[in-house]
This record gives structure tokens, C-alpha cells and sequence, in this order.
């Protein structure tokens, strides 16, 4: 049966059969379902035709309605099969769209980088966590490159320049993270007042710094002063750390003194205490004159500006000379009135006490010549001269108030420390309400124990002090980060070098020749075995300092700074803290094979026992010489022993010849003892002109003929040496000796 034509019957497919593909496949089924929709509709006309026959036999049998009814039966299915070629053209329509849309997906990836933040500094680390790759993927970006792979590790910070390549080799986009740029934190630290009205400034007492060489009375003159047995009490004789103490005279004038060491281990301290110091009295022995801690405390106050008053002590005894101190002085720019300068110079006597009132009254007169004033209003401004760890009331500070009155509940910070001031009280252990400009105080409430030195600085409150804290806290950890930056910048410029100079040293050489030399520098680069690894480690002395206060330790930790024969042992400072030798530090020196050394501290017998169990030596000091004297013979114990030379005796030749041993000739020298004895069994060196030409044994020493094992003095023999090679010339000199092992000495000189 033919297919009707025009658009309603049209059996011929809609598209191109000569497409190819998943789109052909998908017309084939659209053109079946087409085909099969309009066999049904032709079906259903077919049935539409016989039905209008028979009626059309039967018409005068219906009437008009019925003949609309039936009109309408025949267009329904022409309206089926017009919605359903619309159905079928808007279903071509999304399947031509979607396969349009699934050609095209890939070109957007292609176009679009991912874009990777960054920021300076990064690590490798954290760029291959902001790429979403593995760390891999950073070292073979960075291969070929300038940087040296080997050096990397995962918490190694990369330059800008890395930073890119790896991006770029990545595929990826770089983009610099505003939010690390912009994470720059305001800066919360405290800082002092502005300078106040003159108007509002009142006098204040001076602050005195007593100054000399050690043993020169410093301390009892100040004893004398404050009339306390401070110098009794001392070891030694000998100041161990700064004290600060207000002394009251009977004119009603009060002097603050700094009592600062007088040993040259303290020259740190000294200088520190002076920072805060107005005037210096400068104590030399009259019977001693100028040593050399003198000329540290001078050239310490001049330093800082601070004028001199001369006290020549032990003037009471019989050879003291005070003229010669005072002409001694005039080398180092110290003249005294006498002489036309303007330091004035007073004789006294710290043991009897003669001229002491003399030496308050002529600091005071400096004092009012200076015009010395301070502010008593507003925030506390101070200096903290000593600070310590108390058993029962924590941190505690001795401080120098420069700036205002401090009470108590005053809210205070000082470096990386703050404090709610508990308790205040004086030199002598009293309770005080005020501190005021000039005074020294003890000040309890400390949350941790700032440093001797440490500017005190009063806040309005405790969020703000910890503010101030955390902000330096950060400014130290970002020093600190600069200071990483700078060193894996230098180190990396080394490994570039090195590398460098590995590739001219091997460019030019044989590849045979270059696999045995990285074999052999391989060997060499191979664990130490356990005998090297004891030498190598006996050279080595760690060390854990512990001290009664920090300005003992800092002058512990500045004499050792002083080290300088690292090529003989190695000094290594594990740990150093204030405080009691507790069982951490045993412990720590166990790991480290160390030793613990402590000033003015406690080890109770519980520790001690710790430590010897452990095999740890604890040594406790109270004098700091003395510590420093055991700690350079520590050093010595662990270098190896030198061999000397002691000369027995020594002949010189007089005359050569040779004798005839089997096939060979051996030559002989006679010889005469000029000194001491010589002995066959010991040791020879043969000498000429001055210059050792050989050392050595004898094979043979005779007496005339007879074969002899002393030669003494006086006395002619005949020698022979182990070396045939050797010729003898009369007038060379043969010494007989023996070799001793002797404990070696460190050659590191403190100072002192």
C-alpha cells in the first residue's frame, strides 16, 4: 500500500542518513517511532473510511447531531498526530542540543587554570597542600633547576622565584594570598611617657653604683654605710649579684646604691647597672692602685656618661699611697681636683669607717649639681635590677623605679613578663605601700620571671598587659623567623656552591676515575664506629647551669661566651635556668652525658643519690671564680694527654767510622758524655745545627769493646742507630731521652 503524501503523511526521514555516529543511531530510533506513529494513524483512518461507507447507506436512519458527532470522531486522531509530530520535533531538538553541549564540555577545562594562593615564605609543604598534590610534584617541578634538591626537606621555605616555577611547571595560576600580605598586626607594645612638665618634676634621691677591682673593700665601705653585716654574710668577701639598698644619712638625704660585683665576670652586670646609675664611686686600694677591673669600671662609666666620685680606700694602712692612685688615674682621662679635674677624690678607710660621712656628703653635692628630678605622677616607668624564683612567693624582682609612684594592684610588664603587683618591700624584707622615683623594691606577682635588665612599664589593665606581651612574643617569633629565612638563604648559596664546584671537579675526569673518588668520599661519610664515636664524643663537655638569681646565671653565661678553644673541646650549653637542681636537669645531663654545675643553689640528697646512680656529676659553687676554675678543669680532663721530652743525658760525636756486620757495613759513632747519662734502652734524637735529623733507638752501645747499658758522664762509647741510612758528622749532638704523658691544659683564658 502506497504512503499518503504531503507533510501529514510523509514517510521520508527528516534528517540526513549519511550522519555518522551516536547521532545517526540516535535518528534511526526517532525515524522507527515516527514510522510506527503514523502506521497507527493510517490504521485509524482506514477505520474512519468503512465506518463513513456504512453510514452513508444508514443516513436517512440518523439524524443531524449525529452526523456532528460523527465529523468530530474523524479530525480527533488529525489533532493526535499534529501533537505528536510537535512531541517528536521538540524531542530532536534536546538530543541535537545535548550531543552539541557533550562535544563541547572539554574546551571550558582547557581554558580555565586553576589558580593556586600562595605567599612568601611558604614551605614545600604548604605549597603542595595549597596545589591539592603531592609533595613529589614540588621536588620534580624544581629539578633541573638552580636549587639543590638534596638540601630540601618538607619544612624548607622557598624563595618567590621557586614559588613560580613550581607553579608554571604545574599548569596552574599563581595568585598571591591577600590575606597573609595583609596580616601584618598592629603594633601593641607599650611604650614609655612623653617627657613631663618641668613644672611637675620633683628632686629625687641619687642613684650610686659602687665600682671597683675585686677585694678593694667595695662591700664593706657600703656596709659601713648602711650599718648591716651584708660583707659577713657574703662568700668570700665577694658580691655575687647586683643588690640594690636605699640609705638614709643623718642629714635626712637618702642615696640609692647598686652594690655590682667587683670580679671581672661580672663586667656584663657592672655595665648594666650603670644604665640606671646617676653617679659612680670608683673604689681603688690606696696600697694596690690601678688593676684592671679599675680600668673596666672607668671606661663602664664613661660609657654611660656618668660622672665619678674617687673613694681611695685603706688609706689606714702603712704602705698605702694615695697620690700614686690619683697620678695612676690621670692615664685614663680621671682627674681629680687636686690635679685641675673635677672628680672629686676622698680618702677613706671602709674598715675603721674614717671618711665615710665625707664620701656621702660629696656625692650628695654632685647629686644637687646634677639636679636630679623625676615625675611621681602616672604610669611607673623602671628598671629591673635582679630577678629570682622564691619557694613560697614565686617570681620575684628587685627593681629601680624611675617614673611615678608604685602601689600596689598596679598591673606592670617587663619584656616578655607582667604582673599584678602582690607585694612590695624594701632591702630589708619590709612591707611597703609606695614606691616612689629612685627607691629600690622587691615586687611580688610576677606570671613569669623577666630578665635583670628588663624595662618596667605599668599598663591599665591585665587584658592590655597581656596584649603587650603577646605582641612581643609575635615581634621575637618574626626576628626569629627572618633570622631562619636568612640562614636557608646562605645555606642554600653554600649548597649551590659546593654543587657547583662538584660539577667542575668531576667535568673534566674519566668516569671511572669519578665513580672511585664518590665511593671513596662515601666511605668516609660512613656511621663512626663505636671507638670513634667515644673519641669523638669525649671532646665534647655538656653543661647544664643553674643559678639562685638571673643575674648570676647571665654572669655565668657571659664568662663562657668568652670560649675560644672549641678545637681542643667542645663546650656545649644544654640547659641553663634559676632555681634548685631539680630531677629534670639530672635527667637532661644523663641523655647528654653532661655536667650540672650550680651557683648558690641546692641539690637535696634525694637528687644526689638520682645522680649518682645515673652516673651524673653535680657541682655546686658559692664563690664564681671557683666554679669557673672547676669548669676549666673539666675542659682539661677531656683533652688527651701531652707527651714531654726529659732529657737523660747528651754526648757529642768526636769521631766516625764504620764496622763490618756479615755482608754489610754499619756506621758507628764515638762519642763522650758531656751531660747527665745515656742509656741503651731509652730513647735517642740526633741533632745538627740545631735541627732534630732523626729519632730513634740504639742497636748497639759499647764501652771500648764491651757491649755496656749505661754511659755516665765523662765517659767514652761507641753507638750505633736503627737507621742505616743515617750519616754521622762529627760535632752533632746525640740526647738520650724518655717520654712522660702529662694531663693537658685548656688554653681558654677567662680573664681572670
Amino acid at each position: 500500500m502506497d504512503c499518503p503524501a504531503g507533510p501529514e503523511g510523509d514517510l521520508r526521514p527528516l534528517q540526513n542518513p549519511g550522519v555518522l555516529g551516536p547521532r545517526r543511531n540516535m535518528n534511526r530510533k526517532i525515524l522507527k517511532l515516527e514510522n510506527l506513529l503514523r502506521f497507527h494513524t493510517i490504521c485509524r483512518q482506514l477505520h474512519s473510511l468503512c465506518q463513513r461507507r456504512m453510514l452513508a447507506q444508514w443516513r436517512h436512519m440518523f439524524s443531524s447531531a449525529y452526523a456532528v458527532h460523527t465529523a468530530q470522531l474523524y479530525t480527533r486522531p488529525w489533532q493526535t498526530d499534529a501533537l505528536l509530530r510537535a512531541a517528536l520535533s521538540q524531542r530532536r531538538l534536546l538530543v541535537t542540543k545535548k550531543e552539541k553541549r557533550s562535544q563541547k564540555s572539554p574546551l571550558p577545562s582547557t581554558k580555565s587554570k586553576k589558580e593556586v594562593e600562595v605567599w612568601l615564605g611558604m614551605t614545600v609543604e604548604e605549597l603542595a597542600r595549597a596545589m591539592e598534590k603531592d609533595i613529589d610534584c614540588v621536588y620534580e617541578s624544581l629539578m633541573n633547576t638552580a636549587i639543590d634538591i638534596d638540601s630540601l626537606e618538607t619544612h624548607s621555605r622557598l624563595d618567590e622565584v621557586w614559588i613560580k616555577e613550581v607553579i608554571k611547571k604545574s599548569g596552574m595560576k599563581l595568585k598571591w594570598s591577600k590575606l597573609k600580605q595583609d596580616k601584618v598586626r598592629e603594633n601593641k607594645d607599650a611604650v614609655k611617657r612623653p617627657q613631663a612638665d618641668p613644672a611637675l618634676l620633683i628632686p629625687r634621691s641619687p642613684v650610686v653604683t659602687i665600682m671597683g677591682h675585686v677585694d678593694h673593700g667595695k662591700t664593706t665601705l657600703l656596709d659601713k654605710l648602711r650599718k648591716t653585716q651584708v660583707a659577713a654574710m657574703e662568700a668570700g668577701g665577694i658580691t655575687q649579684h647586683i643588690g640594690a639598698f636605699l640609705v638614709s644619712l643623718p642629714s635626712g638625704e637618702k642615696i640609692t646604691f647598686l652594690d655590682t660585683p667587683g670580679h671581672a665576670a661580672f663586667s656584663a652586670m657592672r655595665a648594666r647597672g650603670t644604665q640606671v646609675t646617676d653617679i659612680v664611686i670608683l673604689v681603688v686600694a690606696a696600697d694596690d692602685g690601678v688593676m684592671k677591673q679599675t680600668v673596666e669600671s672607668i671606661q663602664h662609666a664613661k660609657d654611660a656618661h656618668v660622672p665619678i666620685v674617687l673613694a681611695i680606700n685603706k688609706c689606714d694602712k702603712a704602705e698605702a699611697d694615695p697620690e700614686k692612685v690619683k697620678k695612676e688615674l690621670l692615664a685614663y682621662d680621671v682627674v681629680c681636683e687636686d690635679y685641675g679635674g673635677d672628680v672629686q677624690a676622698v680618702h677613706v678607710s671602709a674598715l675603721t669607717g674614717e671618711n665615710m660621712m665625707a664620701l656621702a656628703e660629696a656625692t650628695i653635692a654632685l647629686a644637687e649639681m646634677l639636679e636630679l628630678k623625676a615625675d611621681p605622677t602616672g604610669a611607673v616607668e623602671g628598671t629591673v635590677i635582679e630577678s629570682f624564683t622564691d619557694k613560697g612567693r614565686g617570681p620575684v624582682t628587685t627593681a629601680i623605679i624611675q617614673r611615678g609612684t608604685l602601689r600596689k594592684g598596679s598591673i606592670l610588664v617587663a619584656g616578655k613578663s607582667w604582673a599584678k603587683v602582690r607585694l612590695m618591700f624594701d632591702e630589708n624584707g619590709r612591707a611597703v605601700n609606695e614606691a616612689y622615683p629612685s627607691m629600690p623594691v622587691g615586687i611580688i606577682g610576677w606570671r613569669d620571671l623577666p630578665s635583670a635588665g628588663d624595662e618596667i612599664l605599668e599598663v591599665e589593665s591585665e587584658p592590655r598587659a597581656r596584649e603587650v606581651v603577646d605582641w612581643r612574643k609575635y615581634e621575637q617569633e618574626q626576628e626569629k623567623n627572618k633570622e631562619d629565612l636568612k640562614l636557608i638563604e646562605e645555606k642554600r648559596k653554600e649548597h649551590q656552591e659546593a654543587h657547583r664546584k662538584d660539577r667542575e671537579k668531576y667535568g673534566t675526569v674519566h668516569w671511572k676515575e669519578r665513580s672511585y673518588i664518590k665511593y671513596r668520599e662515601k666511605r668516609q661519610q660512613q656511621p663512626l664506629k663505636p671507638k670513634e664515636k667515644l673519641e669523638r664524643d669525649s671532646n665534647v663537655l655538656p653543661i647544664i647551669v643553674k643559678g639562685d638569681v638571673d643575674g648570676s646565671v647571665e654572669a655565668i653565661l657571659n664568662v663562657m661566651d668568652t670560649y675560644d678553644a672549641s678545637h681542643e673541646c667542645e663546650l656545649d650549653l644544654v640547659h641553663f635556668g634559676v632555681g634548685d637542681i631539680s630531677e629534670n636537669d639530672v635527667n637532661l645531663a644523663e641523655t647528654f652525658h653532661g655536667v650540672i654545675y650550680g651557683f648558690n643553689v641546692n641539690a637535696g640528697n634525694v637528687i644526689q643519690q638520682l645522680a649518682a646512680k645515673k652516673g651524673v656529676k653535680i657541682k655546686l659553687h658559692k664563690i664564681i671564680y671557683r666554679l669557673i676554675e672547676d669548669l676549666q678543669e673539666e675542659l682539661s680532663s677531656r683533652l688527651p694527654c701531652i707527651v714531654e721530652e726529659h732529657p737523660i743525658g747528651e754526648a757529642s760525636i768526636l769521631a766516625t767510622f764504620s764496622i763490618t756486620e756479615g755482608k754489610k757495613k754499619v756506621p758507628v759513632a764515638g762519642c763522650r758524655v758531656q751531660k747527665g747519662q745515656i742509656e741503651k734502652q731509652k730513647k735517642f734524637k740526633l741533632i745538627r745545627n740545631g735541627h732534630v735529623i732523626w729519632k730513634g733507638s740504639l742497636i748497639s752501645l759499647k764501652h771500648h769493646k764491651d757491649d755496656t747499658a749505661v754511659v755516665k758522664t765523662g765517659m767514652d762509647c761507641g753507638l750505633s742507630l736503627d737507621e742505616e741510612k743515617i750519616e754521622f758528622k762529627v760535632g752533632d749532638a746525640i740526647i738520650c731521652y724518655e717520654e712522660k704523658e702529662v694531663p693537658a691544659k685548656t688554653s681558654w683564658d677567662p680573664g681572670f
